[in-house]
């Protein structure tokens, strides 16, 4: 029998950033991962302060900020890659209204930050922007597969990683530890997306999940160098490809790229882009949303080895980090969960 601090099942962000602060704080852990799961390697990875449907506040944008970005500067530092780039994000306009909403919202103390008050006309030929742009300060995007792929790597070499299935009838459990199969625990860590509506420890919680649908296309005439949100979002990868999306349907489950996902966002994106451009991939994925839109974080009522870090929604990029800080806190140093993300705030 193998003892270990933790095992922690799933390898998304959730995940990785929980086993960031299980590695800086020496613990020993497990990850079980069947890679079933595909919202974070799906997700395009931008990320930012502001909503901009409706110039409102991110939900503790601050401090989410401050806390990502010195973890993803850990993971590059430790792992030699990059993964975390500045980008220029862009806010097309629509009317006059519109910019003036714009205005207004900069004007609130805990937008003002990230809300840039000079509008950028626009110079690019294949963008139709009669209005103009408005610029938000303090973004960039993530690249979550090349994060995925290498985490999951550096786990493999040190043998934290189990590639199979997470069996649930095989965990037995007493009030000090846990065993499953060769494996002793204190902790078990459940950060497994979508995929906790099959966890029968926390398959009640109201967790919907959201379905995305994402492009990756190619165009050599668009040359944006600058990311850019209307009724779809595009994000320049380099090499003339480009992330389009995304959509949201509540009803389909599926990871299967759909015909209507990929009508409706080469309609928008038409809508604004002005020039020929190819679909070279099309992929598809479901979002971890919760109907209050916070995160699902803490302690099983009856079973007090097992947690859960969930429900991260569509800003997973941010909101990971701060809650795997939140949950860590909470088990090793009794500090309270924030009640905005405790379990407990449900009942289940």
């Amino acid at each position: 029998m193998k003892a270990v601090d933790f095992i922690v099942v799933g390898c998304g962000l959730a995940s990785i950033s929980f086993c960031e602060q299980l590695r800086q704080n020496n613990h020993s852990f497990i990850v079980f991962d069947d890679t079933s799961q595909k919202s974070s390697l799906v997700a395009a990875g931008l990320y930012n302060p502001v909503i901009l449907k409706r110039f409102s506040e991110v939900w503790k944008a601050k401090e989410q900020l401050e806390i990502a970005q010195a973890l993803y500067k850990r993971i590059e530092d430790h792992l030699n890659i990059k993964i975390d780039h500045e980008l220029q994000l862009l806010r097309r306009f629509t009317s006059v209204e519109e910019q003036n909403m714009w205005f207004d919202a900069s004007d609130k103390p805990k937008l003002e930050p990230y809300l840039s008050l000079t509008l950028l006309k626009n110079s690019n030929a294949h963008i139709d922007a009669p209005f103009g742009f408005g610029e938000v300060l303090k973004a960039g995007r993530l690249d979550t597969e090349t994060l995925i792929d290498e985490y999951k790597s550096f786990l493999r070499a040190k043998g934290c990683l189990i590639d199979t299935t997470f069996s649930y009838n095989l965990l037995q459990l007493d009030e000090s530890m846990v065993n499953y199969e060769n494996l002793s625990t204190k902790n078990v860590v459940f950060a497994e997306g979508f995929g906790i509506k099959q966890n029968p420890y926390f398959k009640s919680l109201p967790l919907n999940g959201t379905k995305g649908e994402v492009l990756t296309i190619r165009s050599k005439a668009l040359k944006l160098t600058q990311a850019i949100k209307s009724s779809v979002f595009v994000i320049p990868l380099g090499n003339d490809l480009y992330t389009v999306g995304s959509t949201y349907n509540w009803r389909d489950k599926s990871n299967r790229p759909t015909q209507t996902g990929e009508e409706e966002l080469t309609t928008k994106l038409k809508s604004f882009v002005k020039c020929d451009f190819e679909v070279i991939e099309h992929l598809a994925g479901i979002r971890p949303t919760v109907k209050d839109r916070r995160p699902l974080v803490g302690r099983h009522p009856e079973f007090s080895n097992l947690y859960v870090l969930n429900g991260l929604g569509t800003r997973g990029v941010m909101i990971a980090p701060y809650v795997a800080q939140e949950l860590y806190n909470y088990i090793q140093h009794n500090k309270p969960l924030d009640p905005e993300i405790d379990i407990n705030r449900f009942t289940f």
